[in-house]
């Protein structure tokens, strides 16, 4: 409370005095040593008698006025009912800068929607493409030179919008209903982001303008602090940054752990083109309709899986239940297939025809795809930490996968292409210099535009001269931002099944295109007659794999990173560690083991249990020892069949490991 004097009022002066704090607890971690966004020494003002008499019991003067919060700041953030949602907008809302640009995201997202649907209906309907193509005069032609105008091609809404076929009808209907679903979805969101907003400013003290200065890491401090002196979960006194993560990821391990156990279908072998990895943003989010979102689905709400699923007496009747649910989510996949197919044409179209059109050389730049970046994420990695392990391996994957020798013949042909497309254009390009009524050529700009795309795509399959290629010392290096790469490619690096396989992960973009386009008549299919076959699976890994944790609720046992349990027997070093369960069935092997290592370091301030300290403690000690025989010109044997070590010495997540108690002991 603070009290403001009146006019005229002298009686009372101010000194500082110590803010008021809850009580610690005994079991509280140490905070980083790093930048403390909550100074000890942090102080308030509150008013003091200069008599010695006791302020807060003193009758007030009429003129002194009360300044009394709506809510105590302390109570406000109590007991919050979804943290699980609660942490999820307080990362996203770091990540994405705030209110203002998240808000504004959402927005120009309806609007964008009502661009697409409004425009291809006017392209639709409202354009005579009979005049715009000369095929016929104008009807009410005014122009005395001939030419055509705006206004003799657009058709007037009073005829256009008549008469609209049933399907349109049918379309735009759908559309409209759509629609005004994603409106309170967004004015919804945007009350939630005002109210992380007033979170961030009243509680962490972040207020917008900072977002830029502040890194992830602060804000996780801030956050741990608030909960130690407000209880944002009441179940647990002090929150870790496991527990953080777990919450943050919660479905996310799920996912990670779904493919890496190769539960959810990804291979598929297809006629003449051999094994193939499909899995596209649709496929993604039917799968967290079956698992996690659904109405029906086994997580009954976002931390807490049905009790039954951890019966295994009940399996058989939720594998059956489970089996019904993924049939009628691709019956219903089936009948929408139309509507969806239909906006991905539109839209797929509307966001890439211009780039294309603009930079042809864009269809050939590859990145990560949908499926690498689950194949490639470690168990508790948060989104920018993804992307920045990945795009420190983009250039050298560009180079590893364009340093293969292309097809000679095929080289050739594309030589020899360009060179015929490059004279035509050069020529074209000339006259339209010297006269520029060679545009209004019939068919002019058409031809130019083909023969500009054609001579993209033909460099693409033109290598680039004066390369030197090392292709086992690339897929080496990108090792060490990845991570995770099968151990039978090693020593194979040269040779053509690993480019294609690794070509699966790191693929061309419009090929991610075309997979997308094609997702909603593909997935309906890959849900009935390539899922539903392994309902049973899916009910046995939730059973299975799902454990309780107190003040957190249900999670993916993997997400703990406990090596006793999900450990890999050749990926440890101390053999004292007793291992609990073998998990030697993991593809790639050893991720438990990597997303332990890189949580230890991206989190230099958790303590892990008793054997994943040992197991980090041995594993800096090898790499200690490998390093130093490096350093001696002795390197080789066990540190390059070690993939674990390339990957501790290699760079890492932007964290100094010396700055980790439990790892730099022996460094």
């Amino acid at each position: 409370m603070s009290l403001l004097q009146g006019p005229g009022s002298s009686r009372k002066t101010y000194r500082s005095i110590e803010d008021e704090r809850p009580p610690s607890f005994t079991h509280q971690q140490p905070e980083s040593a790093g930048f403390n966004p909550f100074p000890a020494d942090s102080t308030a003002y509150q008013s003091l008698s200069v008599d010695g008499e006791d302020p807060f019991h003193e009758e007030l003067e009429p003129d002194v006025v009360h300044i009394i919060p709506e809510q105590s700041s302390r109570t406000r953030w109590t007991h919050v009912e979804d943290l699980d949602a609660f942490f999820t907008r307080v990362y996203q809302y770091h990540q994405r800068r705030g209110f203002l640009c998240m808000s504004l995201q959402e927005i120009l997202e309806l609007v964008q929607f009502v661009f697409v649907v409004s425009f291809s209906t006017f392209l639709l309907r409202c354009v005579d493409y009979k005049i715009l193509f000369k095929d016929k005069p104008p009807r009410n032609g005014t122009d005395p030179t001939g030419k055509i105008t705006i206004d003799d091609v657009l058709i007037p809404a009073s005829e256009c919008l008549v008469g609209l076929p049933g399907w349109l009808t049918i379309c735009l209907s759908v559309a409209t209903v759509f629609w005004s679903l994603r409106l309170v979805k967004t004015v919804y969101h945007v009350f939630q982001y005002y109210e992380i907003k007033q979170f961030y400013a009243s509680a962490l003290e972040i207020y917008d303008y900072d977002l830029d200065n502040v890194t992830w890491h602060d804000v996780q401090l801030r956050l741990r602090r608030v909960q130690r002196e407000q209880h944002l979960c009441i179940h647990k006194s002090d929150l870790t940054e496991l527990d953080i993560y777990n919450r943050i990821l919660r479905f996310t391990n799920y996912e990670v752990a779904l493919v890496n156990k190769n539960v959810f279908p990804c291979h598929f072998t297809l006629p003449f083109l051999g094994e193939w990895t499909y899995f596209t943003q649709g496929m993604k989010y039917n799968l967290e309709l079956t698992l996690f979102l659904g109405p029906w689905a086994p997580f009954e709400n976002p931390w807490h899986l049905r009790p039954e699923y951890k019966r295994p007496s009940a399996r058989p009747v939720l594998t059956e239940q489970m089996s019904r649910r993924i049939f009628w989510l691709g019956i219903i996949n089936l009948v929408l297939c139309p509507l969806i197919f239909l906006w991905q044409i539109l839209h797929t179209f509307f966001t890439y025809a211009e780039l294309i059109k603009r930079d042809p050389a864009q269809m050939g730049i590859r990145h990560w795809s949908l499926y690498a970046r689950l194949y490639l994420r470690h168990f508790n990695e948060l989104e920018h930490e993804l992307d920045s392990r990945l795009t420190r391996a983009h250039s050298l994957s560009t180079r590893y996968i364009s340093g293969f020798p292309t097809n000679s013949l095929l080289v050739l042909l594309s030589r020899n292409m360009a060179f015929f497309c490059g004279s035509i254009l050069a020529v074209l390009v000339a006259l339209t210099i010297y006269d520029e009524d060679v545009l209004t050529v019939e068919h002019i700009l058409r031809t130019g535009t083909l023969l500009g795309g054609i001579i993209a795509v033909c460099r693409v399959f033109i290598p680039e001269e004066n390369v030197v290629w090392s292709p086992e010392h690339l897929l080496y290096t990108i090792v060490q931002h990845v991570h995770y790469l099968p151990d039978s490619w090693r020593g194979k690096a040269h040779t053509t099944p690993v480019r294609d396989k690794f070509g699966m992960l790191f693929q061309f973009r419009v090929i991610s295109w075309i997979e997308e386009l094609l997702s909603p008549l593909l997935t309906p299919f890959i849900l009935i007659f390539v899922l539903k076959p392994r309902a049973k699976q899916l009910v046995d890994f939730l059973g299975d794999f799902t454990i309780d944790l107190s003040g957190v609720g249900d999670v993916c046992s993997f997400a703990q990173l406990d090596i006793k349990k999900h450990g890999c027997s050749s990926w440890h070093l101390d053999d004292s560690i007793v291992l609990d369960q073998l998990d030697d069935f993991q593809d790639p092997p050893g991720k438990t083991e990597l997303s332990l290592v890189h949580f230890t370091l991206t989190n230099p301030d958790w303590r892990p249990p008793e054997a994943s300290a040992k197991f980090l403690t041995s594993v800096m000690d090898h790499a200690q020892e490998e390093s130093a025989a490096s350093l001696a010109g002795q390197r080789g044997g066990v540190f390059q069949e070690s993939l674990l070590m390339n990957s501790i010495l290699g760079p890492s997540q932007g964290v100094d490991p010396l700055a980790n108690p439990v790892l730099s002991p022996l460094m």
